[in-house]
């Protein structure tokens, strides 16, 4: 993404907090599996590999999404091969070594380690199945790849977390920065985003990469972080998402903090949902994982179809990994998500209810800021 494109693309997620996303669907990326002459039938078998289940994501929205659309695509006459790797790099290599030896017709993955999963998708390539990188950019010779525009994810959080401060925004403001797993090239990719809206207005007290991303992980580093620099000394903390917000807030209050400083997260998990509401968490980035799944649904489809034209208009973007430059690629938007448009985000767009939001424990919260 140029520079003033990425400028447009952040100034709408920051200011345009009631944008339904379910509108935001690619032009041209609606075409049916039978306006066509596909060069393969909708008799085909798609392979999807997603990474773990601490996240609540993928066995919630994403696999059912993506196998539904699938469906839709082909007149159910396709099929979707699902595994998930469970956070380890060798079941996943052994998985999709599986999904090769299986002959599937092309593989969606999403990677627990980006670059060793680089040898795989070579031995895919050279068995001449397509592999699209789904939500972390594997390396290795991937054909396309779909995603939320993680640098602007850490942007948003950065410059939330900066608005959540206010007047206490210094550089004698300490922060701590719970970044995700050093094997994802997200994390990174979160990391710099977040870093180019902190640097210079806030002091980086501690910042760790926390592995595999895991709750308990991030609440250890937090209690490290609390016992150098001092509970009440802590400003604000990055948390580059929703399952480490949580062990962090764990952390804090297990060390007597009662007044908890604003706390970033991503996902929208329903547990953070809840934090928000209350207060405990300050905000989220909400980004549609159904969005993002079906049209890696469409993609897969058009590429093992051959419809190059409905492939081109999915992937109008360019990425680069470390192994491979130009890579075709969709940049999915995403919304800050507050106490002030939880209605307007997740509720609007069938995320949740809001009786799933607002149970007896969350009612007089809800009740305050108006979700009921």
């Amino acid at each position: 993404m140029n520079s003033r494109a990425r400028r447009v693309a952040i100034s709408v997620a920051a200011s345009m907090m009631t944008i339904s996303l379910a509108a935001c669907g690619v032009l041209g990326a609606s075409e049916s599996s039978d306006e066509a002459s596909p060069a393969k039938g909708n008799d085909i078998t798609v392979g999807l590999l997603l990474p773990e289940t601490e996240n609540t994501r993928y066995e919630q929205f994403d696999y059912p999404f993506f196998k539904a659309k699938i469906a839709e695509l082909t007149r159910d006459e396709g099929n979707v091969k699902y595994a998930n790797a469970e956070a380890s790099p060798s079941k996943q290599a052994a998985q999709m070594q599986q999904m090769i030896d299986d002959k599937v017709d092309v593989i969606v993955l999403d990677a627990v380690d980006a670059k060793s999963v680089g040898d795989s998708v070579q031995k895919a390539k050279d068995a001449g199945i397509p592999v699209i990188a789904y939500d972390r950019l594997a390396e290795g010779p991937i054909d396309a790849y779909i995603s939320f525009d993680n640098e602007l994810v850490g942007e948003v959080q950065g410059r939330s977390l900066i608005e959540a401060l206010g007047n206490d925004a210094d550089s004698s403001a300490k922060i701590v920065m719970m970044n995700g797993s050093p094997t994802d090239p997200n994390a990174k990719q979160f990391k710099a985003g977040a870093l180019s809206q902190l640097n210079g207005k806030v002091t980086i007290a501690q910042s760790f990469d926390t592995k595999d991303w895991k709750a308990q992980n991030a609440e250890v580093n937090m209690i490290e972080a609390i016992e150098k620099i001092g509970k009440k000394n802590i400003a604000g903390v990055y948390s580059a998402n929703d399952s480490m917000a949580g062990g962090i807030i764990k952390a804090l209050e297990d060390a007597g903090v009662t007044d908890l400083p604003p706390i970033t997260g991503q996902d929208a998990e329903l547990a953070a949902v809840q934090r928000i509401v209350t207060g405990e968490q300050y905000m989220s980035v909400y980004k549609s994982y159904p969005q993002e799944a079906e049209n890696a649904a469409e993609m897969a489809v058009a590429r093992v179809q051959g419809r190059d034209i409905q492939f081109d208009a999915l992937a109008r973007d360019k990425v680069d990994s470390p192994s491979h430059q130009g890579i075709p690629a969709q940049l999915v938007p995403v919304v800050v998500l507050t106490q002030e448009n939880i209605r307007q985000t997740v509720v609007a767009d069938g995320f949740y209810k809001v009786s799933d939001i607002c149970t007896a424990k969350y009612a007089e919260a809800c009740a305050e800021i108006g979700l009921k």
